[in-house]
């Protein structure tokens, strides 16, 4: 069932991440995710006016060092920001917070997935889970990136129950 809208959206651009460190969400995101690197835009600051409060919602006096972007897949693009700011908040939200989050990513093997995780030492949060009700015939498990933002795998080889029949679960 499509539903109505304000807008005409037609599909998700990108997805912005602010990290304390490029060099390493870098890595992270070409050697552990599998981007692709694109290119590179930054430094950018305005020392004598209110731009960056009035368009990012961010200290006046922030800087945003730079900004890097990847594809991955041939689909989802990260648009990931290093800034500096007063009173810049340094530990990531959970999940139970507001403005908590997770970026999902879908993987053919989940298991080897974890494996290859775990075995380059990154944080799995405990063992994959099988779905149950509309997401049924999908199993995950979350993981952090090196700042602590929570990320997913996720695996539905046979698709969901949802994608089978969804007037099951209306």
């Amino acid at each position: 069932m499509r539903a109505t809208s304000l807008l005409s959206v037609v599909k998700v651009d990108h997805i912005g991440i602010t990290v304390p460190d490029l060099t390493e969400a870098h890595d992270f995101f070409v050697g552990v995710l599998g981007c692709d690197y694109m290119y590179r835009l930054g430094p950018y600051r305005d020392d004598d006016g209110p731009w960056m409060r009035e368009h990012l919602d961010v200290d006046e006096r922030a800087v945003m060092e730079r900004l890097h972007f990847y594809r991955l897949g041939g689909q989802a693009v990260f648009e990931v920001f290093q800034y500096t700011a007063d009173g810049q908040q340094v530990t990531p939200p959970r999940n139970s917070d507001v403005g908590g989050h997770h970026v999902a990513v879908y993987v053919d093997d989940l298991d080897a997935s974890v494996a290859a995780l775990r075995d380059a030492g990154i944080r799995v949060l405990g063992d994959p889970t099988t779905s149950r009700g509309p997401s049924r015939g999908q199993r995950w498990v979350y993981f952090l990136s090196p700042w602590g933002m929570q990320f997913e795998l996720v695996c539905y080889p046979d698709g969901k129950a949802y994608d089978r029949d969804p007037s099951a679960f209306a």
